[in-house]
C-alpha cells in the first residue's frame, strides 16, 4: 500500500447500483453503477448517474466523486447536489452547467484526503469526449481500486499493486469492446483481461459492477459459475456485484441484502 493507507475506523463499501449505460434492468442490476464508501458518519458516494436524479435524499451522501461525466456517471447531479462534489478539471468543465455549489476539484496521481478517506485518481482508457479515472481508496488497512469504466490503466503495476479488491468494469465477459479512435484506445475491456491485470500485480479478489446487457439479462448462476472459472485461471476470486451487495474491511465479509 501507498505510504499513510492505513487510518482508524471502520470502512463498509454498498454498491447502490450496478447496471452499465443500457436499456435492459432487472432485479440484480437496476439502477446505474455506483458506490457508498462508508467511515463511520461519512458517506463518500462514488458517481452519480440518470438513475439517481432526484434520490440523492435516501443515500444522503456527506460527499460525491466522480469518476467522469458520461451521464450514467453524473447526470443525477444535473439539478445540483446536497453535499460537496469531488471531481478532475476536465469533468468539471464537461458538467459546468450543473447548479452545483461547493465543486472540488480532484488532482490527478496524487492523494487526497476526503473526510478521512484517502483517493488517488488515475487516469484510464475508456473515452475521448469524458476522460475517466479510476480511483484508489483506502482506510482502516483496506484498500480497493474502483474503475467502472475501463479500455486499459496507465501503469496499472503502480495503480494495483497492494490492493485487497479490484472493483471493475463488467460490461463484457470476454468479448472486447476495446477500439482505436484517433491512436487512442477507447470503449470497455473485457473482464478476461482485466482480470490479467490482477493476476500480474498478485490481486486475489475482483468484483465487476457497471454490467452490460448479456450479464443484466442472463442467468445470474451460469454467469457467476463461468465467472468464478476464468477467475481461477489467473488466480483471482471473482464475482458480479449486485444492487445492495455490501464489502467491509478489514476483514472483507462480503454479504448480500
Amino acid at each position: 500500500m501507498d505510504e499513510g493507507e492505513s487510518d482508524a475506523g471502520t470502512l463498509e463499501l454498498t454498491f447502490l447500483g450496478t447496471r452499465g449505460e443500457i436499456e435492459a434492468r432487472s432485479r440484480r442490476h437496476r439502477r446505474h453503477s455506483s458506490l457508498l464508501v462508508q467511515r463511520d458518519e461519512v458517506r463518500i458516494m462514488i458517481d452519480c448517474g440518470t438513475d439517481w436524479l432526484g434520490r440523492l435524499h435516501g443515500v444522503a451522501p456527506t460527499a460525491i466523486v466522480l469518476t467522469h461525466a458520461h451521464p450514467d456517471h453524473a447526470a443525477g447531479l444535473a439539478e445540483g447536489a446536497p453535499c460537496p462534489v469531488y471531481a478532475t478539471k476536465v469533468t468539471w468543465d464537461l458538467i459546468r452547467r450543473f447548479p452545483i455549489a461547493d465543486r472540488r476539484r480532484l488532482p490527478l496521481r496524487k492523494s487526497i484526503m476526503i473526510d478521512g478517506v484517502r483517493f488517488k485518481a488515475f487516469p484510464v482508457e475508456h473515452s475521448i469526449r469524458a476522460p475517466a479515472v479510476g480511483f484508489r481508496v483506502s482506510a482502516d488497512g483496506g484498500c480497493f481500486f474502483y474503475v467502472p469504466d475501463v479500455a486499459g490503466i496507465h501503469d496499472a503495476a503502480h495503480a494495483l499493486r497492494g490492493i485487497n479488491v479490484y472493483i471493475g468494469d463488467g460490461a463484457t465477459m470476454k468479448r472486447s469492446m476495446v477500439r482505436r479512435k484517433r491512436r487512442t484506445v477507447i470503449g470497455h475491456a473485457p473482464i478476461s483481461s482485466q482480470l490479467d491485470w490482477c493476476e500480474k500485480v498478485d490481486v486475489r479478489r475482483a468484483i465487476f459492477t457497471h454490467c452490460g446487457s448479456a450479464i443484466v439479462r442472463g442467468d445470474a448462476r451460469k454467469l457467476n459459475a463461468a465467472l468464478r472459472r476464468i477467475g481461477r485461471q489467473h488466480g483471482v476470486e471473482a464475482r458480479f456485484a449486485c444492487d445492495g451487495d455490501r464489502l467491509s474491511f478489514p476483514d472483507s465479509g462480503y454479504r448480500r441484502w
